[in-house]
C-alpha cells in the first residue's frame, strides 16, 4: 500500500460565526490554546505522517500567507487561492484539484483533532475510486448536535450525511482519506457555480463509495464558534500539555 504523505487543508472561508472573538483574522488564524488554529492542524497532521500540505485560502489570504512565512514547521506547503470564498466548501476543495495527483487527506482548517486519529485513517487501505470518512459514534458528547454534519451507515458503508438528515448513526468529524475521484464528483454535484463536500460526499454514498472509520474514544472539535473553542481549550488541555512539554525539551 503507498504510503500517504499529502493533505489538503481547506482555509478559505470567512469565519463569521467567530467573529465575536476573532478580531478580524481569518478563522485559521484565531488563537486556540496559544497557537493558531491552523498551526495545530499543520502539526498533528505532520505527527500522523503527512510532510506535503496543499491549504486553499481565500479569506484575507495574505494573513495566512505572511504567519506561514515566518514560522518554520519543517513540512512543505503550497497555497491555492479560492476568489470564491463566500461558496461552499466543495469549491474550495475543487480549486486544488490541479495540485493533488494521489491519494490524500482533508483536513478542515478549524478541526481540532488528535493525531492517533489521522494515522489510524491514514494506515486505510483505500480502492482508486473511494473515500474513507472518520466518523465519531459517540453523538451523545458533541457539542453543538445541531450545527453538526450527521452520518447514516449500513455495516461500513455511508448511505446518507448531511446536517440536517433525520436518521443517523455517527457525526462526520471532517477527516477524510481520499482518493483523487473525489474531484469528479464534486465536479458532478456543482450546481450553479456551488458545492459542498456533502454533496460529493453523497454523491459516493450512491455508488457504494463511501466507507466509515469509527475514530473510538478519539477527541476532536470543530472551533467554528466562541463557545465552540472555549469548550475545546478544556477537551484538549491535556493533550497541549503534553505537546508544550516536548516542544520545551526539544529547545534544551
Amino acid at each position: 500500500m503507498k504510503t500517504v504523505n499529502q493533505c489538503l487543508i481547506l482555509a478559505a472561508g470567512n469565519g463569521t460565526r467567530i467573529r465575536a472573538v476573532s478580531g478580524g483574522l481569518p478563522k485559521p488564524l484565531v488563537d486556540f490554546r496559544g497557537k493558531p488554529i491552523l498551526e495545530h492542524v499543520i502539526r498533528r497532521a505532520h505527527q500522523a505522517g503527512i510532510d506535503r500540505f496543499v491549504i486553499v485560502v481565500g479569506y484575507r489570504s495574505d494573513l495566512i500567507r505572511s504567519w506561514l512565512e515566518g514560522r518554520s514547521l519543517g513540512v512543505s506547503v503550497t497555497f491555492v487561492e479560492n476568489p470564491d470564498y463566500h461558496e461552499a466548501n466543495g469549491i474550495s476543495a475543487l480549486k486544488a484539484r490541479n495540485e493533488i495527483q494521489d491519494n490524500f487527506l482533508l483536513l478542515m482548517a478549524d478541526h481540532i483533532f488528535e493525531p492517533e486519529t489521522a494515522r489510524a485513517l491514514l494506515q486505510r487501505p483505500l480502492a482508486s475510486d473511494e473515500v474513507i470518512l472518520a466518523v465519531d459514534p459517540n453523538i451523545d458528547r458533541i457539542f453543538d448536535l445541531d450545527d453538526a454534519t450527521k452520518v447514516r451507515r449500513d455495516g461500513e458503508r455511508i448511505v446518507d450525511i448531511g446536517k440536517d438528515i433525520a436518521h443517523y448513526d455517527a457525526l462526520d468529524t471532517g477527516m477524510f482519506l481520499c482518493s483523487p475521484a473525489l474531484f469528479d464528483r464534486l465536479e458532478s454535484a456543482t450546481k450553479d457555480g456551488n458545492c459542498s463536500l456533502s454533496d460529493g460526499m453523497r454523491q459516493l454514498a450512491r455508488e457504494q463509495r463511501l466507507r466509515a472509520l469509527e475514530i473510538g474514544e478519539g477527541q476532536w472539535q470543530d472551533l467554528d464558534t466562541p463557545e465552540a473553542l472555549a469548550h475545546a481549550e478544556g477537551v484538549f488541555d491535556g493533550y497541549v500539555y503534553h505537546e508544550q512539554i516536548v516542544e520545551s525539551v526539544a529547545r534544551v
